[in-house]
């Protein structure tokens, strides 16, 4: 919280020496009820990142005549560009991000020149963005705001979450590592205190969050380094046949599954994976499609398949 009130003050600092021809030390610090010793401090940081600060003794500071921050100028393409983003923010984020998103739009519309507004306004009721799935409980509407808290502070968080294969939520102490959207869901990759061991949680499924004031116990590295570590974990080879009029209509969802080559052939696609959870997650997706394509390797695969499919046979009959 410091470093950012100190942000803040240095940028406002830089806009009040732009808007005197002499600023002194003194009026700077009764303005930010700080110490002289901190705003000498902030003009080093600026000077230090490029801005040309003359200091007279005694008399104060001032910017070399001529350096002006440029304005922010959009084009009316890029102006464009805030409609798609927004609709995509209101939808893929949390209500209380969605929020901040909107109040930061009002002030990056704020800035656009009058033809960009016009632009901007014509299309903002002709564009529509729907999601394929429920992304966030409505019981909990400031999830990643906690969670973004959380990683920046290092605190954990409590949570009461509901696993695919518990039939009551149970309570949970996490240190979240970071965030992902993954196969149109999002996760956390977190450190769970009650598992003692790193799961992955999907925001979904998430019944209740809070903020604590428990600092994180251990440093967990960056987020691209559990996922580096994900693809050591051992996996098995699948291969598929795919019919052409299907194939193209999975191919977003491939790469979840571990695709790692696929090549056309006379009777369909066929595709090849290393997946670490072949008895399960790809069982199950390949079900989706399953009547339009061929499990040419492994044998367990065909087994673990067909095995569902009497279970699922047997709900049906009775």
């Amino acid at each position: 919280m410091d470093t950012v009130k100190r942000f803040d003050r240095i940028v406002a600092i830089l806009i009040q020496l732009q808007s005197k021809r002499i600023v002194k030390a003194q009026d700077l610090a009764e303005r930010f009820d700080v110490s002289l010793r901190t705003i000498y401090r902030d003009i080093r940081t600026l000077e230090a990142s490029g801005v040309p600060i003359i200091s007279e003794a005694g008399v104060g500071y001032s910017i070399m005549e001529g350096y002006r921050l440029p304005p922010i100028m959009f084009t009316r393409e890029e102006a464009g560009s805030f409609v798609a983003a927004e609709k995509l923010m209101k939808q893929f984020m949390d209500k209380s991000l969605g929020a901040y998103y909107e109040s930061a739009m009002f002030k990056l519309k704020s800035i656009l020149r009058g033809r960009e507004k016009e632009w901007v306004e014509a299309l903002e009721s002709q564009v529509s963005i729907i999601p394929g799935q429920v992304l966030f409980n409505d019981q909990v509407p400031n999830a990643l705001e906690i969670l973004f808290e959380s990683i920046a502070e290092r605190k954990q968080v409590f949570l009461r979450y509901e696993s695919l294969r518990e039939e009551t939520p149970s309570e949970r102490r996490i240190e979240p590592v970071g965030l992902f959207n993954e196969n149109g869901f999002w996760y956390i990759l977190g450190y769970c205190h009650l598992r003692t061991d790193y799961r992955h949680f999907r925001t979904d499924r998430i019944h209740k969050i809070a903020r604590t004031t428990l600092d994180f116990l251990l440093e967990h590295g960056t987020i691209a380094e559990h996922q580096n570590k994900k693809k050591e974990v051992s996996k098995t080879k699948v291969k598929i046949l795919v019919d052409k009029t299907v194939a193209k209509y999975i191919q977003g969802q491939t790469k979840h599954y571990g695709l790692i080559s696929e090549e056309t052939k006379i009777n369909g696609v066929e595709m090849t994976f290393m997946t670490s959870d072949m008895a399960n997650g790809f069982a199950r997706w390949y079900l989706m499609f399953g009547d339009y394509a061929k499990i040419i390797e492994p044998e367990a695969l065909k087994d673990r398949v067909l095995e569902i499919l009497e279970k699922s046979k047997k709900r049906l009959s009775t």
